[in-house]
């Protein structure tokens, strides 16, 4: 009889391993995953802010243009200069940097993350949605 049961246990420590095994390499490849990913992104972060900086030249040049007077031309050049600051960040922070300095915002801000969250999830949601 006790061979019967080691011979269970052994069974269930093979399929333990087995899943183990299993997590561990699942574990591996997302992590193979995000790092890939933050490479890529790492690699495109001079074109990013480039793109960034350009839009901001634009709309500095066009806010004396767009209808509704002087209070939309000057939130027109308070966004491009938003837009020039967020490009300056990208170009001096990597992913790793960003991450972090995104992980301290939401830990000092939780409700207004969350919210921004649920906006961003229904966006998203709505972007891919067949309706």
């Amino acid at each position: 009889m006790p061979v019967n049961n080691m011979s269970a246990e052994d069974e269930i420590t093979g399929i333990g391993d087995r899943i183990s095994d299993a997590a561990s390499q699942a574990k591996d490849k997302v992590a193979d995953l995000g790092r890939n990913a933050a490479q890529k992104i790492d690699q495109n972060r001079r074109t990013a802010a480039s793109g960034l900086e350009s839009a901001a030249a634009t709309l500095h040049q066009n806010a004396e243009n767009l209808p509704g007077g002087e209070k939309v031309s000057n939130l027109a050049h308070t966004a491009a200069d938003k837009l020039t600051s967020t490009a300056d960040y990208v170009r001096r922070n990597d992913v790793s940097g960003m991450m972090s300095d995104v992980e301290q915002l939401v830990k000092n801000n939780p409700g207004p993350s969350l919210f921004a969250a649920a906006v961003v999830g229904f966006l998203v949601g709505r972007a891919f949605s067949n309706d």
